[in-house]
C-alpha cells in the first residue's frame, strides 16, 4: 500500500491528506463484521431475531433493512454476541446506527494511539487498551454505541455527552442494566447549545481521543428529503430482493429506523458549520486532548476544515477513508502536539 501523500504547509502543518486502505470497500481488518453476519450464530444468542430473517435471492440468510423493528433487533443480537452486552434498547424516533460501521471507527482511531517509545511507530497489534486511555464522545445520541463499542472492545474508559436530556437518560439506562459497563463510562450534559467542548471538559482532565458523528443536514427540510429518499432506495432494494411488506407499513415504518432528533440529525449550517465550530473551540483545549476526531460524510467539508484547522494552528491532520459497501466516509484527526510531544503523552500516561 502506498504511503499517505504528506504536505507540509506554510505554517508547519503537516497534513495526511488521505489515507486509503488496499480496497476501499473493506471494513477494518479487526472489525469482527468484515467478512458479514452469522444469522445462525446471531440467532441462537438472540432468538427474538429469527422472526425478521429470511432467505434473499441468493439463498443467503438476511433480514429487511427498511424494517426498524428487523434493524434494531438486529443490533441488539450485535451487541449481545459480539461485544457482550446484555441489554440495548432506544425510543422511538431516535437514531439506529449500523454497528459495523461505528465499530470501524473505533478501530480506525485506535490506530491512532500505536505511536512508541522513541518516535517509532509501534506495530499495528500492539495496540493501547484499558481505562488509562480516556475517550470524550461528543454527542452520543440515546443509543451511546460509541462509549458500549469502545469499552466493550479496547476497555477504555468514557465520557458521553449530548445536549439532549432524553439520549442522557437513555444512555444511563442502558449502562445501569450492563454490569460490563458500570463505572466505566460518565455521561455529562451539554446545557449550551452553542459550545461543544466547553462544559463538558473540566480544567483537570485529559483525553486521548475525542469522537463525534456531527449532524450531517443544515435543516429539517433537507433532513426530511434524506429519509423519503433512503426510503425510497431501500423500498426498490427490498423488490429486488424479492421482500414483500405491507405498503402502509412501507411508508412508515422506515422513517423510524431513519429518525432522529434535531440534535441528531441537522443543525444550523450542517456538518460543514459543526465541523469549523468544533475545530474552532478545540483550540481552547489543544494541551488537554491528544487527538480530536470526527467522522465527515461529506468530501467537499474537507477543504474548508483543512482551512480552519491550519488558522487554529493544528500540528498534525489525518484523514482516513473508511467504506462499507459503497458507501463511504471519512475520519478527520488533528492534534495540537508534536510528535515528540505525543510521545511524551504517552509515556507519561497517568
Amino acid at each position: 500500500m502506498k504511503k499517505p501523500r504528506a504536505s507540509r504547509s506554510a505554517d508547519n502543518t503537516n497534513i495526511d491528506r488521505v489515507e486509503r486502505r488496499k480496497k476501499s470497500s473493506s471494513l477494518h481488518p479487526r472489525n469482527q463484521h468484515k467478512d458479514g453476519y452469522d444469522f445462525a450464530a446471531l440467532v441462537a444468542d438472540t432468538p427474538a431475531l429469527a422472526a425478521f430473517v429470511r432467505p434473499n435471492p441468493y439463498g443467503n440468510p438476511s433480514i429487511d433493512f427498511a424494517n426498524p423493528d428487523a434493524v434494531k433487533t438486529l443490533n441488539l443480537a450485535l451487541l449481545r454476541l459480539h461485544y457482550r452486552l446484555q441489554y440495548w434498547d432506544i425510543p422511538n424516533g431516535f437514531l439506529c446506527p449500523p454497528i459495523p460501521g461505528r465499530v470501524d471507527y473505533i478501530h480506525h482511531v485506535a490506530d491512532l494511539l500505536t505511536e512508541a517509545e522513541k518516535g517509532k511507530l509501534a506495530r499495528k497489534d500492539k495496540l493501547l487498551t484499558g481505562p488509562k486511555v480516556a475517550v470524550l464522545d461528543i454527542g452520543t445520541g440515546a443509543n451511546g454505541v460509541y462509549p458500549l463499542l469502545g469499552v466493550q472492545s479496547y476497555g477504555w474508559r468514557f465520557v458521553a455527552s449530548d445536549i439532549d436530556p432524553v439520549s442522557v437518560a437513555n444512555v444511563g439506562n442502558i449502562i445501569a442494566q450492563n454490569p460490563s459497563l458500570q463505572g466505566k463510562v460518565a455521561l455529562r450534559l451539554q446545557t449550551n447549545h452553542h459550545a461543544i467542548f466547553k462544559g463538558v471538559i473540566n480544567a483537570d482532565e485529559r483525553f486521548d481521543l475525542t469522537l463525534c458523528n456531527p449532524p450531517f443536514h443544515s435543516s429539517l427540510a433537507e433532513a426530511s428529503a434524506g429519509t423519503e429518499r433512503k426510503i425510497k432506495n431501500l423500498a426498490a432494494n427490498r423488490q429486488a430482493k424479492g421482500h414483500t411488506r405491507n405498503s402502509a407499513k412501507n411508508l412508515v415504518e422506515p422513517k423510524l429506523n431513519f429518525g432522529g432528533q434535531k440534535a441528531e440529525l441537522w443543525c444550523e449550517g450542517g456538518e460543514q458549520r459543526f465541523l469549523k465550530d468544533m475545530i474552532k473551540e478545540s483550540g481552547d483545549f489543544s494541551s488537554q486532548c491528544l487527538w480530536f476526531t470526527s467522522l465527515v460524510s461529506k468530501k467537499e467539508n474537507l477543504k474548508p476544515c483543512y482551512q480552519a484547522l491550519k488558522q487554529v494552528g493544528a500540528v498534525t491532520v489525518k484523514t482516513i477513508e473508511m467504506a462499507q459497501g459503497n458507501k463511504l466516509t471519512r475520519v478527520l484527526a488533528w492534534s495540537f502536539l508534536t510528535p515528540a510531544q505525543r510521545i511524551l503523552w504517552h509515556k507519561y500516561r497517568s
